[in-house]
């Protein structure tokens, strides 16, 4: 027996108060299960127990679903996450969305899962798995991507508007960049400014570098590109364990610049 899944259990509790025999049996029965590490046989043979107390528990489709896509079994991941999107959509439509955008770049099927949550429920949608962003920005990204760069801007403005108490590691990076690709410069200084005063990133600075280039202030596009690269060398730039964020820069992408500027 090794290291615990990554999932905590339900509230069993909750299925027997609301009558439900069938996820409360198989809920108790993970609780006193023993915990294995969620790649190993054992995980899934616990997991495969549980549904067949209750085939209809979709937690564990997901459960069991997280494992195949660290492994990249992706097709097994989709046959899963669908399974417990289709017995619950309330609960697994904004992770199923957000792996879509993150894993597989499937923008379009991952606008489709964050739209359809907001339709279906009568709250805020919430955050994507890893916290860096709400789900409507996540939303953003996938319209940049799809090249509809100006209503990426207006969703993410948006979001960052209505949502006053929280605010995500990178918003204003990337509506910073967003509008540095559409021309607007002084806008695009504006949101840099303010991601520098929450988190200063390698990133940040390139993008200005990029802006005073395009506004010919030399300088300052020099000294932008300096400290990105100062940055970076202390290991304070765009980080996701699995992928790689949109927006992010490489030290080549600094360098090249660099190279740039002497010339």
């Amino acid at each position: 027996m090794i290291a615990a899944s990554l999932f905590a259990q339900h509230n069993c509790n909750v299925f027997l108060a609301a009558g439900d025999s069938c996820r409360y049996k198989a809920c108790t029965y993970l609780d006193e299960a023993p915990s294995y590490f969620q790649l190993t046989k054992e995980y899934h043979e616990i997991k495969d127990k549980a549904l067949e107390i209750c085939p209809e528990y979709a937690v564990v489709y997901k459960h069991k679903s997280t494992s195949y896509l660290k492994t990249g079994d992706f097709i097994n991941w989709k046959i899963l996450i669908d399974k417990a999107v289709e017995l619950n959509p309330e609960e697994n439509l904004d992770y199923r969305g957000w792996c879509r955008f993150q894993f597989f770049r499937d923008y379009k099927g991952a606008i489709a899962d964050i739209e359809e949550l907001d339709r279906i429920l009568d709250h805020d949608i919430g955050y994507c798995q890893n916290g860096d962003y709400h789900l409507n920005v996540a939303k953003g990204l996938c319209y940049k991507m799809l090249g509809q760069r100006e209503k990426a801007i207006q969703i993410i403005k948006s979001q960052i508007e209505r949502d006053t108490s929280y605010l995500g590691v990178y918003d204003y990076l990337h509506l910073g960049v967003l509008y540095l690709e559409t021309g607007d410069y002084d806008k695009a200084l504006v949101a840099f400014e303010k991601q520098l005063k929450e988190n200063e990133l390698a990133e940040c600075h390139y993008y200005m570098a990029k802006v005073y280039e395009q506004l010919k202030m030399p300088k300052k596009y020099v000294r932008n590109i300096q400290l990105a690269k100062e940055l970076y060398l202390d290991s304070k730039y765009m980080l996701d364990i699995y992928t790689h964020h949109v927006d992010k820069i490489f030290l080549a992408d600094i360098e090249k610049e660099l190279e740039k500027s002497k010339m």
